[in-house]
C-alpha cells in the first residue's frame, strides 16, 4: 500500500518531495508532520527527515527530537523541513542553541529560460546521460565538487551518498520522469544537473554542478538554459523551479537566465557528530 501523502504548501518542499518519491522515497502523514524516508540511502539528510506542517512552537525541541528518533532510529543526522513560504521559523532559536543550523534557500521560478549573453565555448556538447560511463562520470563530478568545497564532507561517506542519489535519479530517468543532463568538453563530463517532472506542469532542477577545472567558462548557465528547453519539450514543463543558497553566486547565475525569486525554503539541520 502506498503511504499517505500530504502535498506541502511550500513550492520548494512540494517539488522536493515529488522528486524524492520518483527516486524511491517513502512519505507518511503523521498529522502535524510528514515523515520522509529513503531506505536505500540512509545517510541522505534531506531524503530522511521530518517536514513540519507549521513552524516549531516554543518549548517543542525535545518533542521533535523524540519524533525524529522514532521515525529515523538509526540516523546520525537530524533534519526538519518547515512548510512555510516566507522564511517563518517559529522557535528556531531553541534548535540553533542545540546545534542546529537554520537554512533559508531561495526558491526561483520561470516559465522559460533565456540564453546567456556569453557564447557557449566551442567544442561543448549538451545531452542527457546515457551510458554507464556517463553515470560513472557524474559520480566523479560530484566527488570532485565536494573535494573543492571549502568545507568538504568526508570523501568515502560522500561518495556513498552521491552514488545513492544518482541511482535514484537514474531510475526516475529510465521511467521517463526526467533526466540528468551534462555539458561535455572533448567527450568528458564538465558540468551536470537534473530536471524532473514534479507534476502539474512543474519541473524541478537538481544539483547544478561544474567540475572545478571547468569553472568560469559559462557552462552552468548554458546547461541550465538547455535543460529548460529540454524540459519544455520532453516533460511539458510550464513552470521551471530551482532552489539556491542566497549567499552563493549560483542565484545570480539563475537570475541571468530568467529565474526570479518566489519563496524561501526553510529548514533546520544538525549533521552527525564529528561531521
Amino acid at each position: 500500500m502506498t503511504p499517505p501523502f500530504r502535498t506541502p504548501h511550500a513550492l520548494g518542499y512540494r517539488t522536493d518531495l515529488a522528486l524524492r518519491r520518483l527516486a524511491g522515497a517513502q512519505t507518511e502523514d503523521r498529522g502535524d508532520f510528514t515523515v520522509i524516508r529513503t531506505p536505500d540511502n540512509p545517510t541522505f539528510w534531506w531524503g530522511n527527515f521530518l517536514l513540519l506542517h507549521a513552524p516549531p512552537a516554543p518549548g517543542s525541541l525535545e518533542l521533535w527530537l523524540a519524533r525524529f528518533r522514532e521515525a529515523h532510529s538509526t540516523a546520525r543526522h537530524v533534519t526538519f523541513g518547515l512548510d512555510t513560504v516566507g522564511g517563518e521559523a517559529g522557535a528556531a532559536g531553541e534548535f540553533e542553541a542545540a546545534g542546529f543550523r537554520l537554512t533559508r534557500d531561495t526558491v526561483l521560478t520561470t516559465p522559460a529560460t533565456t540564453a546567456p549573453e556569453r557564447p557557449l565555448p566551442s567544442g561543448v556538447t549538451m545531452r542527457p546521460l546515457e551510458t554507464q560511463a556517463d553515470w560513472d562520470a557524474a559520480l566523479e563530478l560530484r566527488v570532485a565538487v565536494n573535494a573543492a568545497d571549502p568545507h568538504p564532507l568526508e570523501e568515502g561517506g560522500y561518495r556513498t551518498f552521491a552514488a545513492g542519489r544518482l541511482a535514484g535519479l537514474r531510475r526516475a530517468q529510465e521511467a521517463g520522469h526526467g533526466a540528468c543532463l551534462g555539458a561535455f568538453v572533448a567527450g568528458q563530463l564538465a558540468a551536470g544537473l537534473g530536471v524532473y517532472d514534479a507534476g502539474g506542469g512543474v519541473t524541478r532542477y537538481q544539483n547544478v554542478e561544474t567540475h572545478p577545472a571547468q569553472r568560469s567558462r559559462g557552462l552552468a548557465g548554458h546547461l541550465v538554459h538547455f535543460a529548460g528547453g529540454w524540459a519544455r519539450q520532453n516533460l511539458g514543463a510550464q513552470t521551471l523551479v530551482i532552489v539556491a543558497d542566497p549567499e552563493y553566486h549560483a542565484q545570480r547565475l539563475y537570475e541571468r537566465v530568467g529565474f526570479r525569486p518566489s519563496e524561501l525554503q526553510t529548514g533546520l539541520e544538525r549533521p552527525p557528530a564529528g561531521g
